[in-house]
């Protein structure tokens, strides 16, 4: 062999060291993104999504709207996340038809979608990871009839229109209440579009309208706590059964103010929507729909070890603060 072939050999074996080298140390980008930032509930799903980064060794990028009626920064978000070619992308979908399209044109850039929290309309993604909505919605019907022996009549605080999960979780409750409990009447229906603000006015001007209901369901985190603050300023005894724990709503169930919560898992949906991302890419096999129970939790079982787990994740440890 000549002294110039060695050379060239030589060389090529440095560059393929390297070139194997610089792919083994590459970290995947994993975009997140969540429906809003301003709910602990966002903020829980991102320390699991963090958690799950850390233990995969992939990097992600947690980026979401202000609230979850802002679907025109969403989109401009998951743009610039495919225009970015990030590796995978979690995606909470504000609205199941708005995002849609944004979906698609990602599957077909060659980047998988995994969808969390709330349904899309499209089946471009490569798995749906979410509490079972309607069986939630179900679990908090149920309650409302027992605590009110079957009879009386309420109100809803619902949370977004085009919101897949909330709506699912509305039309469980309807569902219930009509079938099983022909004593107990709906009386109004509201959006509170996942403002605390906006979700109290809205129960004021309902308390006003209807003064001798018996009860009160709010299917996400602000439309309880806005509830629960209509309810505490005219200190009135409806029964209010929320949706999503904070710890505004954890000390409305202590004092009282609230009946019962059904509550969901978002740091360990986090941590699934990360983690079905690095099998995306690695292109292992992954399951199309995954369905997360929800639980119910009142003042009776609040302290149990299970749910204090559940309600108290050290999002300091994963977030900082």
């Amino acid at each position: 062999m000549t002294h110039t072939r060695r050379w060239v050999l030589a060389a090529l074996t440095a560059g393929l060291c390297l070139l194997t080298a610089c792919n083994r140390n590459h970290r995947n980008i994993i975009a997140v993104i969540p429906k809003g930032n301003a709910d602990i509930y966002w903020q829980t799903v991102h320390a699991g999504a963090v958690k799950a980064s850390r233990e995969a060794n992939v990097e992600i990028v947690w980026d979401g709207a202000p609230n979850e009626t802002d679907i025109s920064t969403e989109l401009q978000i998951m743009d610039t996340m495919i225009n970015r070619h990030v590796n995978a992308i979690a995606l909470a979908p504000s609205d199941r038809e708005a995002l849609a399209s944004a979906v698609n044109r990602a599957s077909n850039a060659g980047i998988p979608v995994v969808i969390y929290d709330s349904a899309v309309a499209t089946n471009q993604y490569v798995s749906f990871i979410s509490t079972d909505n309607f069986a939630a919605g179900e679990m908090a019907g149920e309650r409302m009839g027992k605590i009110l022996n079957g009879k009386g009549d309420i109100v809803v605080v619902k949370t977004n229109p085009g919101g897949a999960s909330t709506t699912a979780r509305e039309d469980g409750f309807r569902k219930v209440i009509t079938e099983k409990f022909p004593g107990i009447h709906i009386l109004d229906e509201r959006y509170g579009n996942a403002m605390v603000a906006t979700s109290l006015d809205v129960t004021e001007n309902m308390l006003t309208a209807h003064p001798n209901i018996s009860g009160i369901f709010a299917s996400n985190e602000s439309g309880t706590n806005g509830a629960m603050q209509a309810l505490r300023s005219r200190h009135t005894k409806v029964k209010l059964v929320g949706f999503d724990w904070s710890p505004t709503t954890l000390a409305g169930i202590k004092s009282g103010m609230i009946d019962s919560l059904v509550i969901q898992n978002p740091f360990q949906m986090g941590y699934e929507a990360v983690m079905t991302c690095v099998k995306a890419i690695r292109r292992e096999p992954v399951q199309k729909q995954v369905n997360m129970p929800p639980r119910l939790i009142t003042k009776e079982n609040l302290d149990d070890p299970d749910v204090q787990a559940q309600v108290n994740p050290d999002l300091s440890k994963y977030l900082g603060k």
